[in-house]
């Protein structure tokens, strides 16, 4: 038996605002330890861990095109190396990508046991949950479709619950429904039953068994994903799916497009649904309230993230980014700062970010979308300061990396090397600029920076013209396939 993780990387998460944003979503952020929770993910289920009769293979990353730079970089630094990763042009939920994950494996593979993990979800007892997964395997190899519900620790109104026939023998049970958010007397009913868990999201099947539950459900879904995927092409490591193909694919969840109807159904040995009880430690953190509630507290019930100090503050949430951060005579409030916007809530009404993310936008506002520090393909830049016709920017380039040979209509750039050695092509000529040296990039001549050193590069860029906007870069050549 092989196993294939599938990672889902979609979602944006605009609830734990502003830490996460529309180009930073919540899985590639560290909220509960030194890895992000794509990292974390990623080295639940890895190829070194030996389960008889069981090998695990390298993982599937599905997702947003637009995150696939940082995200590969991000399983690099965690010694992760996927089997691929898949870029989906728009979203379309999470039956359509863990139907073409289903897909490439069967095209990679003979007919893998896939695990299907979004990567927004943390888990606190990782031995626990590889407890639970290798319980599932021997029931999807079996043809079922295996689900994992959490261990609910309140009657919960936020997340969707599934019933399961009791007793739960070596640790599964029958499933025998799929349900929507309760309000809260259905969610206490359901608590005090002890025949409902909190589904996770989290679900195991073979390619197989999945591909022909979906063509028995959702016949048109499985057509538009195999048109894309047989249009999919190859690009560097990834693997590009055609816009107007995929976007053709109806947006559906792997609850409503199978699960709920195979709850509903008659068991059959090929079609039967099990439950794996899964008491893990797990949270989908879809609100600032989740991370105080796994956080560990301090004595007066704080959760305190980054340079915090307090007096006489309790059972609040505080997260610093880059300043000191001091609260005094809180009570249950939520304080998360970051380089360029401040929240500050009350704990209990936290779930009104998400109104207030949709206020931002309407006003246009660029903190809805973007961090003042941007991870690009080749490193980051840092916007540390802008003005009426001035912009600073603080840039780190890899070692080997470099950026495109472009050319800007609108502005000018000063370069200052602070540590490190710049490769610099400016028009026809190409030349070396050391620590402590500058050069100059008059408007509209093509230029390349590049780092051909061993260390880090990393240089202040002064912006001077008429419009500084991402969008004045025309790309000429582009190691990283965005010319």
């Amino acid at each position: 038996m092989t196993l294939q993780p599938v990672i889902l990387c979609g979602g944006s998460g605009t609830r734990l605002w502003p830490l996460s944003r529309q180009q930073h979503p919540k899985q590639l952020l560290a909220l509960n330890g030194d890895n992000s929770m794509l990292q974390a993910t990623a080295l639940r289920l890895t190829c070194d861990l030996h389960w008889d009769d069981c090998a695990i293979l390298p993982p599937i990353v599905v997702g947003n095109e637009e995150y696939r730079f940082i995200s590969a970089e991000q399983l690099r630094a965690a010694g992760v190396k996927p089997e691929t990763l898949i870029l989906e042009p728009v979203g379309r939920n999470t039956a359509p990508a863990l139907t073409i994950a289903a897909l490439h494996a069967r095209a990679a593979n003979a007919d893998p046991i896939l695990i299907a993990m979004p990567a927004d979800h943390v888990i606190t007892d990782v031995e626990a949950f590889r407890a639970a997964a290798l319980t599932g395997v021997a029931y999807a190899q079996d043809g079922r479709i295996v689900t994992f519900g959490i261990t609910p620790s309140e009657p919960h109104t936020g997340y969707g619950y599934i019933r399961f026939a009791k007793p739960v023998r070596a640790g599964v049970a029958a499933l025998q429904e799929f349900v929507e958010k309760p309000d809260q007397a259905t969610a206490e009913k359901y608590v005090s039953s002890g025949e409902y868990l909190w589904n996770s999201g989290i679900f195991m099947v073979k390619a197989s068994t999945w591909l022909a539950e979906l063509a028995r459900a959702r016949p048109d879904i499985l057509k538009a994903c195999e048109t894309a995927f047989a249009g999919a092409q190859t690009d560097q490591d990834f693997i590009r799916l055609p816009r107007a193909a995929f976007e053709a694919c109806p947006s559906e969840s792997i609850d409503y497009a199978v699960m709920e109807g195979l709850g509903h159904r008659a068991a059959t040995a090929n079609a039967a649904g099990v439950v794996v009880p899964l008491d893990a430690g797990w949270s989908d953190i879809g609100a600032w309230g989740a991370l105080w509630d796994i956080g560990a507290k301090d004595t007066s019930g704080n959760v305190l993230h980054g340079d915090v100090q307090t007096s006489d503050t309790q059972g609040s949430l505080v997260v610093a980014q880059g300043r000191l951060v001091a609260c005094v005579g809180l009570r249950d409030i939520v304080v998360v700062e970051t380089p360029d916007a401040v929240l500050v809530a009350d704990r209990n009404r936290i779930d009104s970010v998400k109104d207030l993310v949709a206020n931002l936008k309407s006003a246009g506002r660029t903190e809805v979308d973007t961090h003042r520090k941007v991870y690009r393909p080749w490193g980051w830049y840092d916007s540390i300061d802008s003005g009426p016709r001035f912009q600073v920017k603080r840039i780190v380039v890899k070692p080997g990396a470099a950026l495109s040979l472009q050319m800007h209509h609108h502005r000018a750039e000063h370069w200052v090397v602070v540590t490190g050695t710049a490769k610099v092509t400016r028009g026809d000529e190409t030349f070396i600029v050391s620590e402590n040296q500058s050069t100059y990039i008059p408007l509209g001549v093509k230029h390349r920076l590049e780092n051909p050193g061993k260390v880090p590069l990393e240089m202040i860029e002064v912006q001077s013209g008429a419009y500084l906007g991402e969008d004045d870069i025309v790309r000429f050549q582009d190691t990283y396939g965005r010319s």
